[in-house]
């Protein structure tokens, strides 16, 4: 069982994880736009495993998304989007449904964002928010089914942090 200081603390490297790993995938230009693989994405699966660790990843976004070229509208929508996607990831009830969230929040929240940032609610809005959402939703299929996928499996075989992942959600051969 972890105290309020634990979850506090783990909290706190979740955010920082998550807004280094933005950064990693920034300087490779791969963290903003259309076409994105953050790699910091892959953490929104730790709500499964540890429940109350999504307002570690909703800060980390946050701080991460002060960087955007898409500046405002993204700090907010951006935010957002990972902040639902994590507490629903919370409430997934299996191990293949906790990377879902993520993708279809990203799809749906990320992908009107840049269909209305590039063209605004004009009539090419919705066929350029249906392939920025598939664009926006593959890049996060990929990182999270992946590379969440991998985290997903590799921590609860950890020793250490086998303890704090509940008993329903540690059995994740």
């Amino acid at each position: 069982m972890r105290s309020k200081t634990q979850l506090l603390a783990l909290n706190g490297v979740i955010a920082a994880s998550y807004a280094a790993l933005t950064l990693v995938a920034s300087a490779m230009n791969l963290a903003y736009g259309p076409v994105q693989f953050r790699f910091s994405e892959a953490l929104t699966i730790l709500p499964f495993l540890f429940p109350g660790t999504w307002p570690g990843l909703f800060v980390g976004c946050l701080i991460s998304n002060l960087l955007s070229p898409y500046g405002p509208l993204d700090i907010v929508l951006g935010s957002l989007a990972t902040l639902i996607a994590a507490i629903l990831t919370e409430k997934a009830n299996h191990r293949w449904l906790a990377p879902l969230p993520p993708v279809l929040s990203n799809a749906i929240l990320i992908g009107g964002m840049l269909a209305w940032y590039e063209v605004g609610f004009t009539a090419a809005f919705l066929p350029l928010f249906a392939v920025n959402a598939l664009w926006v939703g593959l890049g996060e299929a990929v990182v999270c089914y992946l590379l969440g996928g991998l985290l997903m499996k590799a921590i609860p075989r950890v020793s250490y942090l086998r303890k704090y992942v509940p008993a329903a959600r540690g059995g994740l051969a």
